[in-house]
């Protein structure tokens, strides 16, 4: 065994004694006069009288730490922090008491106590688990009592990234979640569509561009991946305090540095720049993005000239005069532009013995741009020791112009016998003009009595949205229209849109979450509920929502988890659109009768912590069952979402998720997750799959050292889902009797570590300002092969119908240069 490797064994070995063994195996002791201790004595006690320990025990930032055990070794004497990190319990004085605190992905700390008197406070502050030896930090997985989950904000930094939006791409690698579109920052959870998850940073929600229509389009996301402290998810079952949508929650905290640091990195597929720092009582963060696709985008069928520049800047500024005053700021602007004049294509697609021919020549560009500028303030005060009161207001502005003249003349063959199927053209034109304009006042109260935390918040929001849209689709076949009438020219499809919403949102919600130690283990439980109203409809929503969570005193390996409650997806603009169809032309009216979408579920769910090899595993398994009514039926079409703008259906989704999270390998997290599920609807008395019913999912995230040394590190991620239904375009859900093939794909990355001065050995010269360097070489969908986004549908002159499949990315490498300040 070489010297790296047992080190990495001597490391666990003490892990495992810290974690497991008593307070005099651990090799960190405190003593008494260490200076950050607060002790202080009530009256003069013999040895063997009672006295008394309280204090709070936080992380190295601050921040307060639930469930912390607390205890006196040899006696029965201790107890566990509440929701705000306080404790306080009584023990029998002796010559030497040991007082051990506890916390599962934290260094265990001992306090030694020498004859100890009267009433004692000690605030302890523990740093996340790290044995140092040589080059392994070892660690421990977090315990997850609620239904929301903690990402590590550290995996992101050599995640192998397509479409420059890391947290997202993270986010689809987790257990329910799945992605179809590498290009595309958006996700699926547990058969919900795009728009059923809900995204906050630093409390606000945001949102995405409503024109949006294909991962080409697409570009940066709000979330600055550089600037994330904090990744909180949950796929489903969540509190009360997040908003109203039926399927997901990503919850982003953006960091507040301490001291001055910062990176950058640039690739083929663009780059970015990131500066935190610290004056006084004032912390600042900032990031500057651009990114362009052109490169990946060059892999596609379709060639021609791409224009993709997508350009983004944010800033956090937090300022605290006092300990009890806080005022926070964001600034957001960005703008994404999108130009693409295609040439010519060719498709193959069919069967090994029945191979078609797709031929394309195209004239026309399409040109988009989208425009976003968001702002958030938040003032807060400490009342006590135990409130917090919070007062905030919001602005998220877009403006969105989606512009195309493409015509496209095909031919389509039967390769085997050399027979032309099909010869003819295709026109689409589209103008799509939207302003969308929302504003929103807040005010948030906590309050940590005891072992509770309760929380209560009031919003109003305002919605201004604008639209003026026209697009139109010709099709050609032979010399014949389509749809063919013989005596007149008729378009196969034509839309216009001319509308303005003003609407006001009023929600609330109030929530308490309460743990309880007793004999048989510890207890959470949160239960709370929301009450909305939008004016649009006169819709008064409320939705109750529990959970509990509970961990065996006799087997404290086991997390057990149980919640239910009654979710909504309240309407945006889009599900307001329905269509009105006369002689051909199709003209959008909005909906004023329409209801928020409902969703009762029910999430059971099972974690179990486990060591293989002396390295910390954590499984997790969940079961959710989602009976859903009043749906809003909508078509996808690459990533465009058109709604019905009616409640016509009903339906269910049901499924089980399975994920493996450790180090697979020591020193690296690496997880691999698993998800079956069915998502039906019965529309127009119909039973049929939903639009996102993917029957079976396959993630994988793994990361590796090269043996002897950590200036090697690889990084793998895979993605292998099931097809989802689809049908011919503007004929309804009821004739997606079709299933795309499987999503699979796989990125690689290999990254060199050029520069290493985390230990700051390095001060002079350029490398005494550097803290890491990387070089990375990224092989995208290293297998080659072709993913379907969607499907082009042409129709000959006989009616006959053929589904061309418009392939995504292929194989890319990219190089990426990264450096850490």
């Amino acid at each position: 065994m070489n010297r790296p490797a047992l080190y990495r064994l001597i490391g666990f070995f003490l892990s495992i004694l810290c974690v497991q063994g008593a307070g005099a195996l651990c090799p960190r002791t405190d003593f008494l006069f260490l200076p950050d201790d607060t002790l202080t004595a009530a009256t003069d006690v013999a040895p063997q009288d009672t006295c008394s320990l309280q204090g709070r025990v936080t992380d190295e930032e601050g921040k307060a730490l639930p469930f912390v055990s607390v205890k006196v070794a040899g006696q029965l004497a201790g107890t566990m922090t509440s929701l705000d990190g306080r404790y306080s319990f009584g023990f029998t004085s002796a010559d030497t008491v040991r007082v051990t605190y506890r916390l599962m992905g934290y260094e265990m700390k001992t306090k030694v106590l020498t004859r100890p008197r009267g009433r004692l406070t000690w605030n302890v502050q523990l740093r996340e688990s790290g044995i140092q030896m040589g080059e392994l930090t070892v660690k421990e997985v977090r315990r997850q009592l609620g239904t929301t989950q903690e990402l590590s904000a550290e995996d992101l930094r050599r995640l192998p990234s397509t479409s420059g939006n890391a947290v997202e791409e993270l986010v689809a690698t987790q257990a329910g979640v799945s992605t179809h579109n590498e290009l595309s920052s958006q996700y699926n959870v547990r058969g919900g569509s795009f728009d059923e998850n809900c995204v906050y940073v630093n409390g606000v929600e945001v949102y995405r561009p409503l024109l949006i229509s294909s991962g080409q389009q697409e570009g940066l996301s709000v979330i600055n991946s550089d600037m994330v402290e904090r990744i909180q998810f949950s796929a489903g079952g969540f509190e009360a305090r997040y908003g109203d949508r039926m399927s997901s929650v990503l919850d982003i905290t953006y960091r507040k540095p301490t001291h001055h640091e910062g990176s950058a990195q640039a690739s083929l597929l663009g780059a970015s720049v990131y500066d935190g720092l610290r004056v006084g009582k004032v912390s600042l963060s900032q990031g500057l993005r651009y990114k362009t696709n052109a490169y990946l985008l060059g892999s596609l069928e379709t060639t021609g000239e791409y224009h993709p520049s997508f350009l983004d800047y944010q800033a956090y500024i937090s300022w605290q005069p006092t300990p009890r005053w806080t005022l926070d700021v964001i600034g957001y602007i960005s703008s994404n532009s999108y130009q693409f004049k295609p040439k010519d294509r060719e498709t193959k697609f069919g069967t090994m013995e029945d191979v078609k021919s797709f031929r394309v020549y195209f004239d026309g560009e399409e040109r988009d741009l989208f425009r976003t500028t968001f702002g958030a303030l938040s003032l807060s005060r400490r009342v006590g020791e135990r409130s917090l009161l919070t007062l905030g207001a919001s602005a998220f502005s877009t403006k969105e112009r989606e512009t195309y003249d493409i015509q496209g003349q095909y031919w389509l063959d039967d390769t085997n016998t050399s027979t032309q199927l099909g010869v003819g053209t295709y026109m689409e034109h589209a103008r799509n003009l939207l302003t969308s304009n929302t504003q929103s006042l807040r005010a948030g109260y906590e309050w940590k009595p005891g072992d509770h935390d309760v929380r209560a918040g009031i919003l109003w929001k305002h919605e201004d949205i604008k639209e003026n849209s026209r697009e139109w689709e010709f099709r050609d076949s032979a010399g014949y229209s389509m749809p063919h009438t013989g005596d007149r020219l008729e378009l196969i499809y034509n839309l216009k849109s001319v509308q303005t919403v003003n609407s006001n949102r009023l929600e609330f919600f109030m929530q308490d979450t309460w743990r309880k130690e007793t004999g048989a283990g510890v207890l959470s439980l949160n239960y709370g509920a929301r009450l909305s109203h939008w004016s649009w409809n006169s819709e008064t929503l409320f939705s109750p929502r529990a959970s509990i969570g509970f961990i065996p005193a006799a087997n404290d390996n086991w997390t057990f988890r149980l919640a239910t409650g009654m979710y909504y997806q309240a309407p945006f603009y889009k599900e307001l659109r329905d269509t009105v169809t006369a002689d051909g032309a199709t003209t959008v009216q909005l909906n004023r009768d329409i209801q928020s979408q409902r969703s009762w579920q029910v999430v059971a769910g099972a974690e179990y912590k486990f060591r293989i090899g002396n390295r910390p595993f954590k499984f997790t398994t969940e079961a959710y069952y989602k009976a859903q009514s009043r749906l809003n039926p909508y078509n996808v079409d690459n990533v465009k979402i058109v709604y019905y703008g009616r409640n016509e259906g009903s339906g269910y989704v049901a499924g089980v998720d399975f994920k493996v999270y450790g180090e697979f390998v020591p020193g690296t997290d690496s997880w691999v997750s698993f998800s079956l599920m069915k998502a039906q609807m019965k529309l127009h008395g119909r039973s049929i799959p939903q639009p996102t019913d993917q029957r079976w999912n396959l993630n994988m995230f793994f990361s590796d050292f090269f043996p002897g040394t950590d200036r090697w590190k690889m990084t793998l991620k895979m993605a292998f889902a099931d097809g989802l239904p689809f049908g011919p375009p503007h004929s309804g859900l009821e004739n997606n009797v079709f299933r795309a093939p499987a999503y699979r794909r796989v990125d690689l990355g290999m990254s060199y570590r050029l520069l290493d001065n985390t230990d700051g050995h390095a001060r002079a010269g350029l490398k005494g300002h550097l803290r890491n360097a990387w070089l990375s070489l990224e092989c995208f969908n290293l297998l080659g092969i072709s993913n379907v986004a969607s499907y082009l549908w042409i129709t000959d002159i006989s009616r006959q119908q053929y589904a061309v499949p418009n392939y995504l990315t292929g194989r890319q490498l990219n190089v990426r240069v990264a450096v850490e300040f």
